[in-house]
């Protein structure tokens, strides 16, 4: 994984809530057993009309919003627990998901594969989307160190695993932290063996 401490950018605006893992990739697209290419098909059905040519109503379609940062409505990745939703989203490029709330199973499936599933209160997330629609340019920056998003709608803290915010901020999946561990592990042993 790709390490993560701070990032400061723009996001695209998502208003939609109960975005659930169909939707983010559909079933259709489950075949695949490795994350290639999955990013080509976050929000197929959204993104592209029924007969294959590009939806340039839907907002990822639209130039006037760009960056590796999604602000989605309530309920973000509820549904079916399945990991190629964040393989998807992390295919197309995002870094961060900012929603009121998450599904939990999306929330481990989103952090296991390098992406920030950070949880702001529905009041916050209601201005931070208006804000970004109605100036494409606003520019978040998210602290993962300090666990803090600064806006223009305010400056506040949120919540992560320690051991997930450990993980993301060295680039590390479970088994690179296992590794990183290796020499206190083996002490441990040594000292229990004896």
């Amino acid at each position: 994984m790709e390490k993560f401490k701070k990032l400061t950018d723009t996001a695209i605006p998502l208003p939609i809530e109960n975005i659930d893992t169909d939707q983010i990739i559909p079933a259709r697209f489950l075949k695949a057993t490795n994350k290639q290419g999955f990013g080509d098909n976050v929000f197929r059905d959204w993104r592209f009309n029924k007969d294959g040519s590009e939806n340039t109503d839907f907002v990822l379609n639209d130039d006037t919003f760009k960056g590796p940062i999604l602000v989605a409505g309530d309920n973000f990745g509820c549904g079916s627990s399945r990991e190629h939703a964040a393989w998807a989203l992390e295919g197309y490029g995002f870094k961060v998901i900012i929603s009121s709330f998450f599904a939990d199973i999306f929330k481990g499936n989103a952090l296991n594969n390098g992406i920030l599933p950070l949880q702001v209160t529905p009041e916050y997330l209601k201005e931070l989307l208006a804000t970004i629609k109605a100036n494409p340019k606003t520019e978040l920056t998210i602290n993962l160190e300090k666990q803090t998003l600064d806006s223009p709608v305010g400056v506040i803290p949120f919540d992560i695993d320690p051991y997930k915010k450990v993980c993301m901020i060295n680039g590390y999946d479970d088994i690179d932290f296992l590794i990183s561990n290796k020499e206190k592990i083996e002490a441990f042993e040594l000292e229990k063996a004896f």
